[in-house]
């Protein structure tokens, strides 16, 4: 949000979205110290906001919820149909504040995964009341009956909000979950209500589960992944609660594989992240797809890239952080910092380190060189593939990182015959069978 504040709110969509949020004063600060109507160029760094600790300033509270407001908003404009955000449970300290923000723009679904998500349905149950909810949070090194914790109070960040609000409505939560083990486990331990599961292969794009048993690679360095990660659909299907398949579950047939295993539905990202509709900058939209026409592109499941220590799936383009020059060249630098790992400290205080931090830093918090090899900022480049890149003070430019799932390279199948691009619609009108085979480009 502050970058598209800063690059001038072009259609002012920002503004509108934040012009409809129940307080206006934090607004007011907000535009104040972010929004830029005429951006120079050269365009300066973008600001970077305090990064989180266990006692967040009050402002880095109230942009982390006027923020998820602000898409949550944008989202649900112009139609009735329902609206999830999919967050991460390796990104623990803004997980409050941004489940707040979604519900108070009427989100439909929470959807998390990159972990176990134990606390979600407990703090989504007392979020709809505005009751205070912590959060433990992981730490590195801590004694397993430590319990330090995160704390958000709604009412204190924004006074007077559960009288002109009302009760929030609970959004419908779904872990995401890569084995029928873990499925039991969230419905053992988690704190409130579990309304179904996304069961998500490693197939797809961004973050996948680690191969279950010890970490074997193949020749070129990619993880194995052998019978031990076969879902068990059964199994899945006789916990009685709803459930989506994902992970290249993208056309005709693979929908009615998931409905005949008993899934209400899919979930799709890929097909709809190369759509004219996303959010990915729209260069590297246009240079994929013409690699994908040219049956040209390549998806790897990196096993070092991401600082979660999960493995990641990267685009293979050059001028991006996958070529090896511009990983090479790149300054290593924190100034995001969603991904630092908590650690227990020498005088039992908690730090913050990430394994893509310059390695000297890392290593004088007491990390281990080892954990520093491969590993690359995903907080900046994901936001440069945005078309957000951090412009340095040096006048370095942040490269962009580019995910997908292994079925990128069927998205022609979209694009009917002609052209270069394709639209959501397609993508819905052939999952759906509405669209003719000779119609399409079929690869």
């Amino acid at each position: 949000m502050i970058s598209r504040l800063m690059d001038g709110d072009v259609g002012g969509h920002v503004r509108r979205a934040l012009s409809h949020f129940p307080f206006q004063e934090p607004v007011e600060r907000i535009l104040a110290e972010y929004y830029v109507p005429e951006p120079k160029n050269p365009r300066p760094p973008y600001k970077r906001p305090a990064m989180w600790t266990l006692n967040p300033p009050r402002s880095l509270d109230e942009l982390t919820v006027i923020s998820n407001f602000v898409e949550v908003y944008l989202a649900k404009e112009g139609h009735d149909n329902a609206v999830g955000i999919n967050l991460l449970e390796k990104v623990q300290m803004p997980m409050m504040a941004s489940l707040y923000g979604a519900m108070l723009a009427n989100v439909d679904f929470v959807i998390v995964g990159a972990g176990i998500p134990i606390q979600i349905a407990g703090i989504l149950d007392a979020l709809a009341d505005h009751q205070v909810v912590s959060y433990r949070l992981d730490i590195q090194g801590a004694a397993q009956e430590d319990d330090s914790r995160l704390h958000f109070d709604p009412q204190a960040i924004f006074p007077g909000v559960a009288e002109k609000v009302g009760q929030l409505s609970r959004p419908y939560f779904l872990p995401i979950i890569s084995s029928l083990v873990l499925a039991k486990a969230l419905l053992k331990r988690a704190t409130g209500r579990i309304d179904g599961f996304v069961v998500e292969l490693p197939t797809a794009g961004g973050h996948n589960a680690p191969p279950r048993g010890p970490l074997n690679l193949d020749e070129s360095g990619e993880p194995i992944y052998g019978s031990k990660d076969a879902v068990d659909l059964d199994g899945i299907k006789q916990l009685g609660l709803p459930f989506w398949l994902a992970g290249g579950y993208d056309s005709p047939e693979q929908l009615q594989h998931a409905l005949d295993a008993g899934a209400v539905g899919i979930q799709v990202g890929t097909a709809f992240s190369y759509c004219a509709e996303s959010a990915l900058e729209p260069t590297l939209k246009q240079r994929i797809i013409r690699k994908v026409l040219d049956h040209q592109i390549k998806v790897r499941t990196d096993p070092l890239v991401s600082p979660t220590g999960y493995p990641f799936k990267v685009v293979q383009l050059e001028g991006t952080l996958s070529d090896p020059q511009v990983c090479e060249h790149r300054t290593l630098l924190c100034d995001v910092g969603m991904l630092r790992h908590l650690y227990k400290c020498a005088n039992g205080k908690v730090g913050f380190r990430c394994p893509a931090e310059p390695v000297e830093q890392y290593l004088a918090k007491g990390g281990k060189l080892e954990d520093t090899v491969g590993r690359n900022c995903l907080c900046n480049n994901l936001a440069a593939a945005a078309g957000f890149p951090q412009h340095r003070a040096d006048g370095y430019v942040e490269p962009p990182i580019v995910t997908a799932g292994d079925s990128l390279a069927a998205i022609g199948r979209f694009i009917r015959q002609g052209r270069t691009s394709y639209i959501a619609k397609d993508v819905l009108d052939y999952l759906l069978g509405l669209i003719m085979p000779d119609s399409l480009c079929i690869i």
